[in-house]
């Protein structure tokens, strides 16, 4: 399904977080950028992690890569949160969702307040009392 503005902005503001793994570490670091030394692994080119939880504290930092020509690379992760899934669901939109929810319940409700009133009605009711008489005896 196709997502909407607010969808997007929920996942940008609430769900993603920007890893951004450099050679070395930078000369200045924003700050709101938590800094990780990657294990040594063969294989492994990069030996820094930073996580920036927006993009713009990402951009800052990338800028500070760009200016001393460091090389890094950057990888945009769902953060590991319980409330991801509700706000993000796989393949889904959360306001398609609240307004189908919502449509369905108010319609729901609707119909249940047509029938109480339907059925308080004495004239409707005597007449649905008589025809089960009829069908009960016929």
């Amino acid at each position: 399904m196709q997502l909407t503005r607010f969808d997007r902005w929920l996942r940008e503001k609430f769900v993603y977080e920007i890893h951004i793994q450099t050679l070395r570490p930078p000369e200045a670091i924003p700050r709101g950028i938590r800094a990780f030394d990657l294990p040594d692994i063969p294989g492994k080119r990069y030996k820094h992690l930073f996580i920036a939880d927006s993009s713009t504290l990402a951009d800052e930092l990338i800028a500070v890569l760009n200016e001393s020509s460091q090389m890094y690379t950057t990888q945009i992760i769902d953060k590991d949160r319980w409330y991801v899934p509700f706000i993000a669901p796989k393949d889904k939109s959360v306001t398609w969702w609240l307004v189908s929810t919502i449509f369905i319940t108010s319609s729901v409700i609707l119909t249940l307040l047509y029938l109480k009133e339907l059925l308080l009605d004495d004239h409707l009711r005597k007449n649905l009392l008589d025809a089960l008489k009829l069908f009960k005896n016929g």
